[in-house]
């Protein structure tokens, strides 16, 4: 098995990203992912992509979790940790690290960016959403805030290249029956923004595993 590391995939992201091209794999169709309306103002915000070892295995696994139904927008989803720029916020980065310490109960000091991926916008809650890769060096001990979080969810990043976890169901939305992508993992259907954020980096870890 193929063994991923920090400093492997923080060498990748420092090269061209995957880009939309990744990201449409895994993007409802018929569709496309859009981009906000010139005379817009959308609402901008950060996710973190959190990669750590194994407690168990050490290998890199990242954390998703299941928002409850007390939140504002998208409830009840599989969601990357994250959230709206505050104005107390220094970049989107730092809104990223601090939303993840605030659902998931991580400490800021024990995580490390590494890089960008490729900005995504979000229509229905007009969201531009900037993700990053961030990492931590030891198996975190999470802590969900209960308001927002119902459910950690730990998945080693290998998932994310079996092609037995990917599923394609047609659902109604937008008016239209769509031909909906999405991870099975563990049981949750992971689809929507985060599925394709999760494409790229997909796609990013089957450049690795061919160099």
């Amino acid at each position: 098995m193929f063994e991923f590391t920090i400093d492997m995939i923080e060498a990748q992201l420092q090269k061209p990203l995957p880009g939309v091209k990744a990201q449409l794999r895994m993007a409802p169709r018929p569709g496309s992912l859009k981009s906000p309306a010139p005379e817009s103002k959308p609402r901008k915000s950060g996710v973190l992509v959190l990669l750590f070892p194994s407690v168990e295995t050490g290998e890199l696994c990242f954390v998703l979790t299941r928002r409850t139904e007390n939140v504002a927008d998208h409830k009840g989803q599989i969601s990357l940790p994250g959230g709206a720029v505050d104005p107390h916020d220094h970049s989107i980065a730092d809104t990223a690290l601090r939303e993840a310490c605030e659902e998931v109960g991580v400490r800021i000091d024990t995580m490390r960016i590494l890089g960008p991926l490729t900005p995504i916008y979000i229509p229905p809650s007009d969201f531009c959403v900037q993700p990053y890769v961030a990492c931590m060096f030891q198996s975190p001990q999470f802590l969900p805030q209960p308001e927002e979080v119902a459910e950690i969810i730990e998945v080693p990043l290998r998932y994310l290249l079996d092609e037995r976890n990917v599923v394609i169901e047609e659902w109604p939305l937008d008016h239209e029956i769509k031909q909906v992508p999405y991870f099975n993992v563990h049981g949750h259907k992971v689809w929507g923004a985060t599925a394709v954020v999760l494409s790229e980096i997909a796609a990013i870890l089957e450049n690795l595993v061919k160099t």
